[in-house]
């Protein structure tokens, strides 16, 4: 078992930085790489972030406009932005 049970992902700073810059670093991280639904097919699990903001499912091939960290945010869940389908 690793040593960064607790702090997961931030784990890499070690005693640098704060604990709550640490623990918002890792919050952030979580929500980037839990697996994302595509709001096109449905399907669960393979959403790529192309660049900051631009996400990709690789199923369906759909490329849309989300957040920085997370494919849908509170305000485009009612207006998605589709830049390629």
């Amino acid at each position: 078992m690793g040593r960064t049970k607790v702090v997961g992902i931030a784990g890499k700073f070690g005693a640098r930085y704060g604990s709550t810059l640490r623990k918002r670093y890792r919050e952030v991280m979580e929500k980037r790489y839990a697996p994302h639904q595509c709001p096109f097919c449905g399907f669960k699990g393979r959403i790529k972030r192309i660049s900051t903001g631009i996400w990709m499912c690789k199923k369906c091939g759909s490329v849309w406009a989300g957040g920085a960290y997370v494919p849908r945010t509170g305000l485009s869940k009612g207006f998605p932005k589709l830049v390629k389908r």
